[in-house]
């Protein structure tokens, strides 16, 4: 099932998911209230029955600023090391409280409730979290990978066995990859089949 919004969830942590709100085209996922309480269930965030009422434009400039500040930081770690300034913003946010949550029964199984309702400072420094324990993690950090898709640029982690994943999805970046392949072969024809 697709997610609303054009939102993948497949990079392999929250906060890299939050990073690949912006990107390849569409480039903006981001664009309002609905689509950062979408992204905010669909990553894990929240539970997906929590109220997320006081959600507004405040909210999706304050994600979008942390998703800029992810992308710097993942994207310098890997070519060598995020500015210091830009890890004492990150640990800044983390500090925040996230949500406690509950475990409350419904229907005769347990769920996942917050006790109280969300703050944006609380689920930001969720997700700021998530970002901490990725980059000071020596198995995530090696496992960091930029897609190979031609018109891609998420980090995804790779967990694959052998580590030889090539792109953030095989369904999206690796179909697109297929194709272009076969229509670059179609359009040689059959002499580059037999030399290729």
């Amino acid at each position: 099932m697709a997610a609303p919004y054009d939102l993948r969830f497949d990079c392999g942590r929250i906060c890299l998911d939050l990073v690949a709100t912006a990107g390849e085209p569409p480039a903006e996922r981001l664009l309002g209230p609905d689509h950062l309480r979408a992204w905010l269930v669909g990553a894990g965030v929240v539970p997906r029955s929590t109220a997320l009422d006081a959600v507004d434009g405040s909210w999706v400039a304050r994600f979008r600023a942390l998703r800029e500040l992810l992308r710097r930081i993942v994207h310098d770690e890997i070519r060598g090391r995020a500015a210091d300034r830009d890890l004492a913003l990150l640990n800044a946010t983390a500090e925040a409280p996230p949500p406690p949550d509950r475990a409350v029964r419904v229907d005769g199984v347990l769920e996942r409730r917050p006790a109280r309702p969300p703050d944006c400072a609380g689920l930001m420094s969720a997700v700021a979290r998530d970002a901490v324990a990725m980059l000071t993690d020596a198995v995530a950090r090696g496992q960091l990978r930029q897609c190979e898709g031609e018109a891609c640029s998420r980090i995804y982690l790779d967990t694959s066995r052998g580590r030889r994943r090539r792109w953030c999805s095989s369904e999206v970046c690796g179909n697109r990859e297929r194709v272009a392949r076969h229509r670059r072969r179609a359009t040689l024809g059959p002499a580059s089949r037999v030399t290729g």
